[in-house]
């Protein structure tokens, strides 16, 4: 392949990125969903958009003790590739990119990132999973949500 076929080849993988969640395969992540009461009454939630104009807007809301903690979050189609950004409380903003999207499933990493360095989603039916890890598996928090809306 010369230079030229190959500058027209990633052009074109450029051009396929996924225009909204629902090309993204992102479509049954929007909703409210929420977790059941942790033992020390912590709930946590979390709240996604559909997609318009390549970025998708989440939050998640966690109440305890009488208190709120917000972490705002955004899906963002950028050519080639989805990027989860995440702006925790009292920590720098991060973005970790989709590493593998199929059926009702996502993985986003960011291996430079001290923790997590994983981002994941998925649905077990009408429940939506996520997880947060090192690369390699461990330290794990998961979270099982129920569609409130």
């Amino acid at each position: 392949m010369n230079r030229l076929q190959g500058m027209i080849a990633l052009a074109g993988l450029t051009l396929a990125a996924p225009a909204s969640a629902q090309d993204a395969g992102l479509g049954w992540l929007v909703g409210k969903w929420c977790a059941e009461p942790s033992a020390s009454g912590r709930v946590t939630c979390e709240q996604w958009q559909p997609m318009a104009g390549g970025v998708m807007q989440g939050k998640s809301t966690t109440q305890h003790a009488g208190l709120y903690t917000v972490e705002p979050m955004t899906i963002t189609v950028e050519p080639g590739r989805l990027v989860y950004h995440a702006e925790p409380p009292k920590q720098a903003p991060t973005d970790f990119y989709a590493v593998a999207a199929e059926g009702q499933a996502v993985r986003f990493e960011n291996k430079a990132h001290d923790y997590p360095q994983v981002v994941r989603y998925w649905r077990e039916g009408e429940l939506l999973m996520a997880e947060i890890s090192l690369a390699d598996g461990s330290k794990p928090m998961r979270w099982v949500y129920r569609r409130e809306d």
